[in-house]
């Protein structure tokens, strides 16, 4: 914490008397004389750029709140006062600058005299992430670059991050990172040509689903299913909780018999899929039934070697999906594969129920070698909790 020195102390207060006193020209000569000695605080910087701004001196005005923020690089009330001057003299970069000190904590409660500003810096800086975006769109396409529709979605991805409306996520798993695969929110499904098929099963695997989950015998247990004591606690509200049910097909790599009975299409399509066999912890595959009006929270999975598919079987309008800063609805029998290691949330938010068929797979990059590796490390660490 900066200590003010008490002539500079005395000389900020006199300023505020006079400016208190309607002397705007005696309050800056006050402060304009103390420039010289160079003081070290942010505080005077700011007053000087106020009294300066409100002469009608904006050049200088910039000039003092530019030497504040040398000092507090990083303060809310500073920056966006830097971005209303720069706002005021119709600076092209005001909307950059109110992106700056948007990014940064600000008081709480927030003064009143701030909101005006506020909703004005929320405005600019929106139209400057939407200027700045399609503007590097027209870059691109300008640049004729023959792009495949995979890399023109990784293009506008990193057009968006440029202008912030995106930011960069990652792989984060809570257990196993085997290093340096290919980090994708949802993966291209080029690289899955059996997605069409399972899509084309759709019918048949919601006929069986409805058959299973009205079956006397049936198992169907929460999805969140931990000891109490466990430190999850992104998980306290639904852990136990049968707004968010699931109906097994394989659990820890053993088939649920009184399930997959009544499901011999599913099991025969997932007996084909490339799904890690990891005694007491994979393959994995379930019916998912999400409760209406029920929030899923961020969270990211527990292992980056799999990656999850999902296939949507029931869903009323509106459900919704996000990884990372791709949000997509779901729609009944539209597949994808997406890495549950980023972090990810869902919501339904009709007054219906939501249904979708969940299984594992093995993270395309892995060679032969590095599954069976995995398979030792995994099975040689006895993970207790059946996440995989």
């Amino acid at each position: 914490m900066t200590v003010i020195a008490p002539d500079l102390s005395d000389r900020i207060a006199a300023a505020d008397r006079a400016l208190a006193g309607g002397n705007l020209a005696e309050a800056r000569h006050i402060l304009e004389e103390a420039v010289r000695r160079d003081p070290p605080t942010p505080d005077f910087w700011q007053r000087l750029a106020t009294v300066r701004k409100m002469a009608g001196a904006t050049g200088l005005a910039i000039e003092a709140i530019d030497r504040a923020l040398a000092l507090a690089p990083l303060d809310f009330v500073n920056l966006l006062m830097r971005a209303h001057l720069l706002d005021g003299a119709g600076h092209p970069e005001a909307g950059e600058a109110y992106g700056r000190a948007l990014a940064q904590p600000r008081p709480d409660p927030l003064p009143p005299m701030f909101q005006r500003t506020l909703a004005r810096a929320e405005a600019l800086w929106a139209a400057h992430q939407r200027d700045m975006t399609a503007r590097l769109a027209g870059a691109v396409e300008a640049s004729g670059a023959d792009l495949t529709p995979a890399e023109r979605a990784r293009a506008e991805r990193f057009a968006s991050n440029i202008a912030r409306t995106t930011r960069p996520y990652h792989s984060e798993p809570t257990h196993f990172a085997w290093p340096g695969l290919r980090e994708a929110e949802f993966h291209h499904r080029a690289a899955f040509p059996w997605l069409e098929e399972l899509e084309a099963l759709t019918p048949v695997i919601r006929a069986e689903m409805d058959a299973v989950a009205n079956a006397p015998a049936a198992a169907l247990v929460p999805y969140v299913n931990y000891a109490d004591s466990e430190p999850l606690a992104q998980w306290r509200d639904l852990n136990h909780n049968r707004d968010w049910t699931a109906i097994h097909l394989i659990e820890r790599g053993e088939a649920v018999t009184a399930n997959t009975a009544h499901c011999p299409v599913t099991m025969d399509f997932l007996a084909r899929m490339d799904q890690p066999r990891i005694a007491g912890c994979a393959a994995n595959a379930m019916f998912s039934l999400l409760a209406p009006r029920t929030h899923i929270p961020p969270h990211v999975g527990v292992a980056n070697f799999r990656l999850l598919c999902h296939l949507p079987l029931i869903v009323p309008n509106r459900c919704w999906f996000r990884v990372g800063a791709e949000t997509r609805d779901f729609a009944e029998g539209q597949a994808w594969v997406f890495d549950d290691t980023i972090e990810h949330e869902a919501m339904n938010e009709t007054d219906a129920l939501r249904v979708i068929l969940i299984f594992d797979l093995w993270h395309p990059d892995l060679s032969p070698a590095e599954r069976s590796a995995i398979q030792a490390a995994v099975s040689a660490a006895a993970m207790p909790v059946g996440a995989l």
